[in-house]
């Protein structure tokens, strides 16, 4: 019974850093989008948009540290780690895209990644184990 209960409040506790993860880039992708209307408008807008890239990719690894955690030791299930590893790799194709100054492809990248991290923010916690298994 106390194991039980230990597993269930590190699974909680893995999940909710998962979230907060997924929160924080969500928002370091928003501020992204925000930054990116400011190269075209002000002085400013490019070295803020360069710093908020960096963030970017690291919320980006910081959700893939969140996805190992809250199923390796938390029992969850492995599917957050592959849609994060996904992500890290889309950041990692959108910072390349950013610095060979593609913006056909980098733009409509970074609203997709936009999508999908909403997406992820707003999926209810638990719903993989209850569809399989």
């Amino acid at each position: 019974m106390t194991i039980e209960m230990t597993r269930t409040a590190s699974a909680r506790r893995g999940s909710s850093f998962l979230r907060i993860a997924i929160l924080l880039q969500t928002l370091t992708i928003f501020l992204q989008a925000v930054s990116a209307g400011l190269l075209l408008t002000a002085s400013y807008g490019e070295t803020l948009h360069s710093v908020g890239a960096r963030v970017m990719y690291g919320a980006s690894m910081l959700y893939v540290l969140a996805a190992v955690l809250a199923w390796k030791p938390g029992g969850g299930s492995p599917r957050p780690v592959w849609h994060a590893s996904g992500f890290l790799v889309l950041a990692s194709i959108q910072v390349v895209l950013g610095i060979a100054h593609i913006p056909s492809v980098h733009l409509p990248l970074g609203v997709l990644m936009f999508g999908l991290s909403v997406l992820a923010l707003t999926r209810r916690p638990g719903l993989d184990q209850e569809l399989h298994g």
